[in-house]
C-alpha cells in the first residue's frame, strides 16, 4: 500500500473568501492570523520549502505542498500564480510530488481548474459544508448544492482529485437533513471527506445567534452520533474520511464559547463506531476470544472503559477474553469460534 504523503501546509486565513459566514473564524481554527497570511508570497513559500525538505525527505514519504484556512482561487490571479512559483522549482526537481489548495465551491470554473493543473495542483478540497439549500442559505455561505455539483464536475475533467468538508450542527440542520446532504455528496463521489463539528467562535455570527438565543450548538453526545452515522455512509461507499473534528490548537479553545469540542473529538467517533461494531458482533455469537489492535484499545475502552463498561452491562462479554496486539493492523479484529 502506498504511503500517505507529507502534507507541508501554509495558511492563508480567510484570503480570498468573499465574505465571511455565520460560522466562520480562521485565525481561531488554524491559529494564523489574516495579517500574517496577507505577508505569504513566494518567496515566502520557496524559503520555508528549502528549510522543511530536507526533514521531509527523511521521512520517505511523497511530499505535498498544501494551501488551507482561505479561498485559493479567490485570490488574485498574480497572487495564486505567485505563489504556486515558490513551489514550482521544487515540482520540477521531484522534492515535491504535487499541491493541494482548498477553496469555495462557487470559486471555480474550467479555466481556473485547467490553469490549476497546468502549475502542479494535483487535490482540491472544498469547503461544501451542506448540500442542504436551507442550511446553506441559513449560514450565509452564498451558493446552492449545484454549485458543488458543477465544481467537482469542473475539477474532474482536469484530472483532478477532489475532497469535501462537511460540518455537522449548521443552523437549519436536522438529522434527516445531514443524511441526506451526506449522500447526496457521497453521490458526487469525492476522493476522501473531512468532517467537522459546528463550534461557536467568538466574534462570529454564530456567536451572536446563540446570545439571541437563536441557535443551540449540538451536544457533543449529539456531534459524535451524527458524524458516527456519516461515516458509516461513506465507508458503506468506500469513500475515506481523513479527518474528523477540527485539529486541536491554543488559539481555537481559547475562542470556542459552545459547541460540541473535544480535542481527541475523531477518536471518540472511532470510539463510538467500534462500539457498534462490537455490540452486533457479540450479540451475534459469544467467542470465546476477541483480539484487536493495541493501536485501537483507547476508542474500544472509550473514556474511563465507558464502552466496555456498556459492553458488560448488555450481558456481551460474559466469557469473553479481549487481547490487545501490537502487530495487528488499526481496524482489524480477529475472533475465536465459540467453545
Amino acid at each position: 500500500m502506498a504511503r500517505p504523503p507529507l502534507i507541508l501546509p501554509f495558511f492563508i486565513s480567510h484570503a480570498g473568501c468573499p465574505h465571511r459566514c455565520l460560522f466562520c473564524d480562521q485565525q481561531a481554527i488554524t491559529g494564523q492570523s489574516a495579517v500574517a497570511a496577507a505577508g505569504l508570497d513566494g518567496g515566502a513559500v520557496a524559503a520555508r520549502l528549502d528549510a522543511w525538505l530536507p526533514a521531509a525527505r527523511a521521512q520517505g514519504r511523497p511530499v505535498q505542498v498544501a494551501f488551507f484556512g482561505g479561498s485559493f482561487t479567490g485570490l488574485p490571479v498574480l497572487r495564486q500564480e505567485d505563489l504556486l512559483a515558490g513551489v514550482g522549482p521544487r515540482l520540477a526537481d521531484g522534492s515535491v510530488a504535487g499541491i493541494r489548495i482548498s477553496t469555495r465551491p462557487d470559486a471555480l470554473d474550467d479555466a481556473t481548474a485547467r490553469r490549476l493543473a497546468g502549475r502542479g495542483v494535483t487535490v482540491v478540497e472544498l469547503g461544501v459544508q451542506s448540500m442542504d439549500r436551507q442550511v446553506l442559505a441559513a449560514v450565509r455561505r452564498g451558493y446552492s448544492p449545484e454549485a458543488v455539483v458543477q465544481a467537482f464536475a469542473v475539477l474532474r475533467r482536469h484530472g483532478l482529485a477532489v475532497g469535501g468538508q462537511l460540518m455537522i450542527g449548521l443552523p437549519a440542520e436536522t438529522p434527516r437533513r445531514l443524511l441526506a446532504s451526506g449522500r447526496w455528496l457521497a453521490d458526487l463521489a469525492p476522493d476522501f471527506v473531512r468532517l467537522y463539528p459546528t463550534l461557536v467562535l467568538a466574534g462570529s455570527g454564530l456567536a451572536r445567534l446563540l446570545a439571541a438565543g437563536r441557535y443551540r450548538p449540538l451536544s457533543l453526545a449529539e456531534a459524535i452520533a451524527r458524524s458516527a452515522r456519516l461515516c458509516t455512509l461513506f465507508a458503506e461507499r468506500g469513500i475515506p474520511v481523513i479527518r474528523i473534528g477540527l485539529q486541536s490548537s491554543p488559539a481555537l479553545a481559547a475562542s470556542i464559547e459552545a459547541g460540541p469540542y473535544h480535542p481527541a473529538f475523531g477518536e471518540l467517533v472511532q470510539g463510538r463506531l467500534l462500539f457498534r461494531q462490537l455490540r452486533r458482533l457479540l450479540a451475534r455469537s459469544r467467542p470465546r476470544r476477541l483480539c484487536l489492535s493495541r493501536a485501537d484499545e483507547s476508542q474500544v475502552r472509550g473514556p474511563g472503559n465507558i464502552s466496555l463498561r456498556r459492553l458488560a452491562s448488555l450481558g456481551l462479554l460474559a466469557g469473553v477474553e479481549l487481547r490487545f496486539l501490537a502487530e495487528l493492523p488499526r481496524g482489524t479484529i480477529t475472533v475465536d469460534p465459540p467453545s
